[in-house]
């Protein structure tokens, strides 16, 4: 069952670009004692997820941040490696915050988002989504229903619920 508003999200274990590698990063910590935007894509560099859904995050960072938002972060099923270098070629650094590798959709797993997509050869991947986490907790959930959009989960579309 997927996670929903009023839910404290699970501990996980995501992974960071560090200046000096790839680095662990346990969700209970990440969230605690702040508000963050996080949104999640099926996987970086793919058509919506890079020329749709991360650019309005971009465009609308300062926006977000001025709601009292502490972070946005962003979270896709790909190793440290491919969303360092998506953080890198996105024109992202310095708006986007975190880009939180979950390799083995282990988080996407934890909170019931993840999609089963062996037939068309990607594997298992996130939902796309986006959400605010207020201390660890699911304060607004906003889960796209239509392959191929970014409208429900978009930066506009969250911007209005802060």
């Amino acid at each position: 069952m997927p996670i929903k508003v009023g839910d404290r999200l699970p501990d996980a274990k995501l992974f960071v670009m560090s200046e000096s590698g790839p680095k662990p990063l346990a969700t209970g910590e990440f969230f605690k004692g702040r508000t963050i935007v996080l949104f999640a894509v099926p996987g970086a560099f793919t058509p919506t997820c890079h020329k749709n859904h991360l650019p309005g995050f971009i465009k609308n960072a300062e926006a977000i941040k001025a709601k009292g938002v502490d972070a946005i972060a962003v979270t896709s099923v790909n190793d440290v490696f491919v969303m360092d270098a998506w953080k890198k070629d996105s024109g992202a650094e310095g708006k986007i915050d975190y880009f939180l590798a979950d390799g083995n959709a282990e988080f996407a797993k934890a909170i019931g988002l993840d999609v089963d997509n062996f037939s068309a050869g990607r594997g298992i991947r996130s939902s796309r989504y986006s959400m605010i986490v207020e201390d660890g907790v699911v304060k607004s959930l906003n889960i796209e229903e239509a392959p191929g959009k970014a409208e429900i989960s978009g930066a506009e579309n969250l911007l209005k619920q802060l």
